[in-house]
């Protein structure tokens, strides 16, 4: 396990969240300096708490352990949906253009 680049993803996913470290750690339910420890890489967290992180920064656990996260159309229609329900009408009439624009232009460069 390399657990500097999973804190280092915790630290992306919290940051994208809006969270501070203490923030993070009282949801999870731990310490200041272990959240720390955790994102710098200088401490092994349990399963329990990397659940907990996920589940705090609702993103799979998969997105923290992994590079690549591995998405399947469940996890990422789950995803869209979240994001969606945060949009008003007029966002949601430019993500549908420019999700059109973009689903031609990958039709025309990138194959099956």
């Amino acid at each position: 396990m390399r657990y500097y680049e999973i804190g280092q993803r915790i630290r992306h996913y919290r940051k994208a969240c809006g969270l501070s470290q203490e923030a993070l750690a009282e949801e999870v339910g731990i310490s200041v300096t272990h959240m720390s420890h955790i994102e710098t890489g200088n401490t092994k967290l349990s399963l329990p708490v990397l659940v907990s992180i996920a589940e705090a920064l609702s993103v799979q656990t998969d997105a923290l352990l992994y590079d690549t996260p591995r998405f399947s159309k469940t996890v990422a229609s789950e995803h869209i949906q979240n994001l969606l329900d945060s949009c008003t009408t007029e966002q949601l009439y430019v993500i549908i253009d420019t999700l059109e624009a973009l689903k031609v232009s990958l039709d025309k460069h990138v194959g099956d």
